[in-house]
């Protein structure tokens, strides 16, 4: 004769599914997290990929069009989307009076940024600034951002705006194991409330650097740049120095 559950055993039973479930949750959640950071590394690679097809094709240097807003993303992606797969659609980015016709890779997204699909247009990655400006340019912003902040970073970016881009080979990289090329700007797989890129040194982020490696690193470990943040952008002595020690 079979005997149903009682009602005791039937809460018993949810009690103990739901302890489990309590305890596989973050396990489950950590494992996500780290194939989002997996694909997320694999996107900088091939960006990596499409940049050293950039400088085959234009005898050694670095992309720069003149563009002084070249580092964000909405912006690079333009000199270095017909190496990537994707989709064109028009696009207005920071500094340009008329729309372009862009092309966005799901490349250029990192599948943990829910930012930049809200913001800027799915592209989570920033290109160091100091591949288009000369060693000399960076280090002459240092008088006037050292001791720079997260909530001075108007002051940086009007910095970079008045610098006059300059074409940079890839001959003046002294530490490609080292300089930085391009990196997530947020800390998407470590989130955490007032994160302002390059310019806070909370947080971990993928880097890409010169020599082609990409590596998960935490921000403390990125050298002080010239306005005393871990800001590729603005590394000291430009590409000729290093972000990693």
């Amino acid at each position: 004769m079979r005997h149903a559950f009682t009602l005791v055993e039937l809460l018993v039973v949810i009690a103990v599914i739901a302890l489990i479930a309590a305890i596989l949750m973050p396990v489950l959640s950590k494992a996500r997290e780290s194939a989002r950071k997996s694909v997320c590394q694999t996107n900088l690679k091939q960006i990596g990929t499409a940049f050293s097809l950039y400088i085959v094709d234009h005898d050694g240097f670095y992309p720069c069009n003149g563009d002084p807003n070249l580092w964000m993303g909405r912006n690079w992606r333009v000199v270095i989307q017909n190496y990537l797969p994707g989709v064109q659609f028009r696009s207005l980015p920071p500094g340009y009076s008329q729309t372009l016709t862009v092309q966005h890779s799901d490349v250029l997204l990192c599948p943990s940024d829910e930012q930049a699909i809200q913001v800027w247009e799915r592209t989570s990655y920033a290109y160091s600034a100091s591949f288009f400006h000369s060693s000399s340019q960076v280090n002459s912003l240092a008088p006037r951002l050292r001791g720079s902040s997260c909530a001075s970073w108007s002051n940086i970016v009007a910095a970079l705006r008045n610098l006059p881009p300059i074409a940079q080979n890839e001959a003046q990289v002294a530490f490609p194991a080292q300089k930085g090329l391009s990196a997530e700007w947020l800390s998407n797989h470590e989130k955490f409330s007032g994160d302002c890129g390059f310019w806070s040194w909370d947080g971990s982020a993928n880097y890409l650097f010169t020599d082609g490696h990409v590596k998960f690193l935490k921000r403390r470990l990125i050298l002080p740049a010239v306005n005393s943040l871990p800001d590729i952008n603005l590394t000291l002595d430009g590409i000729a120095g290093k972000d990693l020690p």
